[in-house]
């Protein structure tokens, strides 16, 4: 079966122009400075222009205050906010209704407990929901380690919010993951990459042809 893709961590024109061409569903850039796929404003201001309204463009952040996020939409023309720190419903909401845009809430998963906490807390609140591996304890960053989650826990399941698996994806897995979870959307960074935060080109367009199916 064929899904959506997201590619995270962009922060060049290759990683930008391999994403486009092999036909992106969306762009996820990180601010986020202990991440080694952080961009400026000023890199995402000059990468966003290059990129179509039918592709979306989407901020991560890890618990920013309002000042942060102003600046990151005005000069990255985003559509889409990623919430990937321990935000509550309240603030979801709250970024929802001052900024106008559709807003993602990452979930850590290691158990079907910690899936169904945040589908009682956050579905139908957020309008994606991020399913994610939880990061191994000694890594200082949310997302982004190449660590997968059991599967099965998404099967069967549905859910108010549109969603995405995220966690250790890469071009040999994808299309299984995709089987077993039925997700719509998947996300990817570190399993596209040569080295951490630099994209592999030829990892991006396998990943993308594996996720769609062709």
């Amino acid at each position: 079966m064929s899904c959506m893709v997201k590619i995270c961590g962009i922060n060049s024109e290759d990683a930008l122009i391999a994403a486009m061409s092999a036909g992106a569903d969306a762009l996820g850039y990180v601010f986020f400075p202990p991440s080694p796929r952080h961009i400026s404003l000023k890199g995402v201001a000059t990468l966003t222009k290059q990129v179509p309204n039918s592709i979306l463009k989407v901020g991560l952040f890890v618990e920013p205050s309002d000042g942060a996020l102003t600046n990151a939409i005005e000069a990255g023309n985003l559509d889409v906010i990623q919430l990937h720190g321990k935000e509550s419903p309240e603030r979801v909401t709250e970024i929802k209704e001052r900024f106008g845009l559709k807003v993602m809430k990452a979930i850590s998963v290691s158990t079907a407990e910690d899936i169904d906490k945040a589908q009682a807390a956050y579905d139908g609140v957020a309008d994606f929901l991020l399913f994610d591996a939880k990061p191994p304890k000694d890594s200082v960053l949310p997302g982004g380690n190449a660590v997968s989650f059991d599967w099965t826990l998404l099967t069967g399941r549905s859910f108010k919010s549109d969603w995405m698996l995220a966690g250790g994806l890469d071009p040999d897995n994808v299309a299984e993951a995709v089987e077993i979870s039925r997700a719509p959307w998947v996300d990817v960074s570190s399993g596209v990459e040569k080295s951490k935060g630099v994209k592999d080109s030829r990892k991006i367009a396998s990943f993308i042809h594996a996720a769609k199916g062709y």
